[in-house]
């Protein structure tokens, strides 16, 4: 099969998804303040607000798998043919709004090929999809990674070509780091990004202005694990269990030095979040 034959199939593949997944992730969006929220482009029955559990025997029941996992979307956006448009936002979103206890899990750095394996093994075993905010210079080396993520079912987004301090950079040099890396996430995953990060979450104006004119909406996160700094396993999954509510957006890396204790904590606390109820998906951006 030839890589376009191979492109045109996972499309295909990620429409379906879409198409069967639109209802169950309606309520999924983020709201700033003095922003329009990000909403899905699919029209679905609206979320209703999320309630507390009551008190009770049932409370304390364990979850059915088909209560807390959610089965987002994968495919997002529009060919390049077709590109999309994105406002420009004056601050990245932090956090998200939708059904339930939604969390949404998200991996910088990668992909590397000792760690996103692992990784994304452990997604597969207990059917969740997460969000991986990919250098351009790894998915040149790991495509098949890429790949990998797309057909099953997560959301690849950008985090520059080289990971430098935006921040430093001309508009010039900050645009080709965000479209050279728009460009080989399309030709691997076989979709343009609809996310971008910025290396070290250093943001300013022409990253927002940047990011928008290339269709993409900035996301950061809610609780940082602080993974990279190799604190222990046990000190990761404590971090993440007194993080997690309603709306976090985890970060993590797979990427960027040694993420063994990332790959074992994430064993470890994933199965916890789903036993206590949350829902771990990811968001579906909006195009204006």
């Amino acid at each position: 099969m030839t890589k376009d034959q191979s492109v045109t199939r996972r499309r295909a593949l990620l429409a379906g998804a879409v198409a069967c997944g639109a209802a169950g992730t309606a309520g999924l969006y983020a709201t700033l303040a003095g922003e329009m929220p990000i909403r899905p482009a699919v029209p679905a029955t609206p979320a209703t607000p999320e309630a507390p559990a009551a008190p009770g025997p049932q409370a304390n029941r364990p979850l059915k798998p088909s209560a807390y996992r959610l089965q987002p979307l994968a495919g997002y956006g529009p060919p390049r043919a077709a590109p999309r448009r994105a406002l420009v936002r004056r601050e990245p979103f932090l956090r998200m709004s939708g059904r339930g206890r939604t969390m949404v899990l998200t991996f910088d750095d990668g992909p590397d090929p000792r760690y996103t394996p692992h990784i994304l093994d452990t997604l597969r075993e207990y059917d969740v999809r997460a969000m991986f905010f990919v250098c351009g210079e790894m998915v040149a080396d790991n495509k098949d990674l890429v790949a990998r993520m797309a057909d099953e079912g997560h959301v690849v987004g950008n985090h520059t070509w080289s990971h430098p301090l935006l921040t430093r950079l001309s508009r010039a040099r900050i645009h080709a780091e965000m479209e050279r890396t728009c460009d080989v996430i399309e030709e691997t995953y076989g979709e343009r990004p609809a996310w971008f990060r910025a290396p070290y979450g250093a943001w300013n104006r022409a990253t927002f202005q940047l990011g928008a004119e290339l269709g993409m909406e900035p996301l950061g996160w809610t609780v940082d694990t602080l993974d990279w700094m190799a604190p222990g396993t046990r000190t990761i999954i404590r971090r993440v269990q007194h993080g997690a509510a309603p709306g976090v957006v985890l970060l993590s890396h797979d990427a960027g030095g040694d993420r063994s204790q990332s790959v074992r904590a994430l064993r470890a606390y994933l199965p916890r979040l789903l036993d206590a109820g949350y829902f771990v998906s990811v968001p579906e951006p909006k195009y204006t």
